[in-house]
């Protein structure tokens, strides 16, 4: 077994959500099933405010969003088409709405169980769309509502530092809402030069 890397302080997510969707990229997204360890580092990821948003859920408050007005360090998941499953983290100071889509991983741990699950031979199309990633990690609505700092199930570990040469800014994909807010650079993606290597059990 080899030494963990610390878990993401509530601290983290306490920041304004941009920050936080910035600094997840490199971050380690862990999901234990049965005591398996499945994770990878995350590389793409979309902030959502508030009232001052029109492409966030927290545009206005509804039961679904009122967790995006809450504790931050929270999983928001939701279930898009009815069929697949978005993980976000929540942040900001409670009663100021905001959550990051976590978009994409770079998978590291668990890759067999993965590819069982998506049924796709390539590890770079494991998790590279936020649908992908939950029905690789198996998270559903199950999993929302969880504490990332300190549930045993879902969590968020210390990551990699990326370089900002690394790191391109887009608009966000397939939202909705006005032309200013759906034009919004949000969307955060790390593209290194080469994928980092899976990690050994």
């Amino acid at each position: 077994m080899t030494a963990r890397d610390p878990r993401l302080p509530r601290a983290f997510y306490e920041r304004p959500t941009l920050t936080v969707a910035r600094a997840l990229l490199g971050q380690h997204l862990v999901r234990v099933q049965a005591s398996i360890r499945l994770s990878g580092l995350i590389c793409e990821t979309e902030a959502y405010g508030g009232p001052d948003d029109e492409s966030s859920h927290a545009f206005r408050r509804t039961p679904r969003s009122a967790i995006m007005y809450g504790a931050p360090g929270h999983a928001y998941v939701y279930r898009i088409y009815g069929i697949h499953h978005c993980l976000n983290a929540v942040t900001e100071p409670a009663g100021q709405p905001g959550a990051v889509l976590i978009r994409a991983i770079f998978p590291q741990e668990g890759i067999e169980l993965m590819h069982s699950r998506r049924a796709v031979q390539s590890r770079a199309h494991l998790a590279d769309g936020p649908g992908k990633l939950c029905e690789a990690l198996g998270i559903d609505l199950a999993q929302n509502g969880l504490d990332l700092v300190t549930d045993e199930a879902l969590f968020i570990e210390t990551g990699e530092s990326i370089a900002e040469a690394e790191v391109r800014a887009t608009p966000r994909i397939g939202v909705r809402g006005s032309a200013e807010a759906r034009g919004r650079p949000w969307r955060f993606v790390w593209t290194p030069v080469s994928a980092p290597a899976a990690r050994a059990s």
